[in-house]
C-alpha cells in the first residue's frame, strides 16, 4: 500500500510538470494529426515503384521500336512494288517487241528422188560438197535481201542421214554476204548463247525445242532427215529484214561424218 502510494504521488508530480517550468525550453503545438505527416516506409511499395517506372521504360522503347518498325515498313512495301512494276515494265516491254514481229509461217517442204542428178550438178560447184564432221554443227547465214522474196534451200547426204532446222534472227542486216559457220555442238550453243540468246539443240530425234528471245525466232525445229535417200527441199518467204540460220547438225553422232551436197539460193 505505501508503495502504491507513493507511485500515485510521483505521477500526480509529473502531471503537474510543464514546459515552462524548465528555463530555455519553449512550448510549441503539434499538429493535431502527426501520422498524416509520416512518410509512408513500406518497401514492397518504395522497391515496387523503380520495377513500374522500368517497366514503363520498357514499354516506352517497345513502343518507339514498333513506331520505327511500321515507318519502315511502308518504304519496303513501296521499294517491293517498284520491284514488281519495274519487272511487268520489263516483261511489258519484251511482249511489246514480240508482238511488232509478224508471226512466222511454217516452211514450204519437200523431196525428190532425183539424188543422183543433185549430187553430180553440186559436185561441180564451189563450196557445195561439204564434210560436216562427227559432234559438229554446220550453220549457214543467210541475209534477207530487196530484190528477192524467198529463200530456197536443197541439200543431200552420202550414206546416212543428219539433223537439220531452220531459225530467223531479226537483228537488221549488215552484210548481204551468204557465211557458213562449223562448230562444235558446246561451241555452237554458247555463240547462239551470248549472240543470239539461249537456244538449245534439245533431241535431234525428236526435234529441238528452243527458247526464243526478242530477236531469234524458230521455223523449223531441228530434225534428222533422210537425206541419205531423197533430195531435202524447201523455201520460206521473208517475214521481213533479217537472216536466215540453216542447221545442219551432226551433233548426235559419235562416230560418223557426213557428206553434205547443199545449196542455198534466193527467188523472187
Amino acid at each position: 500500500m505505501e508503495r502504491l502510494k507513493a507511485t500515485s504521488a510521483l505521477q500526480s508530480r509529473l502531471s503537474s510538470l510543464s514546459f515552462s517550468s524548465f528555463p530555455g525550453v519553449t512550448s510549441k503545438q503539434s499538429d493535431s494529426r502527426p501520422l498524416d505527416r509520416l512518410q509512408i516506409t513500406d518497401l514492397s511499395q518504395s522497391s515496387a515503384q523503380p520495377k513500374d517506372r522500368a517497366d514503363m521504360d520498357q514499354t516506352k522503347g517497345d513502343s518507339e521500336t514498333h513506331s520505327e518498325g511500321n515507318a519502315a515498313a511502308p518504304a519496303e512495301l513501296a521499294l517491293g512494288e517498284g520491284g514488281e512494276e519495274n519487272n511487268s515494265a520489263g516483261s511489258q516491254l519484251s511482249a511489246e517487241m514480240k508482238a511488232q514481229m509478224p508471226p512466222l509461217k511454217p516452211p514450204t517442204t519437200w523431196t525428190s528422188a532425183a539424188l543422183k542428178e543433185l549430187k553430180a550438178k553440186l559436185r561441180t560447184e564451189d563450196d557445195s560438197m561439204v564434210t560436216v564432221y562427227r559432234g559438229d554443227i554446220m550453220t549457214v547465214h543467210v541475209p534477207t535481201v530487196p530484190e528477192a522474196r524467198k529463200v530456197c534451200w536443197e541439200f543431200a547426204t552420202d550414206g546416212y542421214d543428219i539433223g537439220f532446222g531452220i531459225y530467223f534472227d531479226w537483228t537488221p542486216v549488215t552484210s548481204r554476204s551468204i557465211t557458213v559457220h562449223i562448230s562444235e555442238s558446246s561451241d555452237d550453243e554458247d555463240e547462239e548463247e551470248e549472240l543470239e540468246g539461249p537456244v538449245g539443240n534439245g533431241d535431234v530425234e525428236k526435234g529441238s525445242k528452243s527458247q526464243t528471245n526478242s530477236n531469234l525466232a524458230e521455223i523449223l525445229p531441228v530434225y534428222r532427215q533422210d537425206s541419205h535417200t531423197t533430195v531435202q527441199g524447201g523455201s520460206h518467204d521473208f517475214p521481213g529484214e533479217g537472216t536466215y540460220l540453216l542447221k545442219f547438225d551432226n551433233s548426235y553422232s559419235l562416230w560418223r561424218n557426213k557428206t553434205l551436197y547443199y545449196r542455198v539460193y534466193y527467188s523472187a
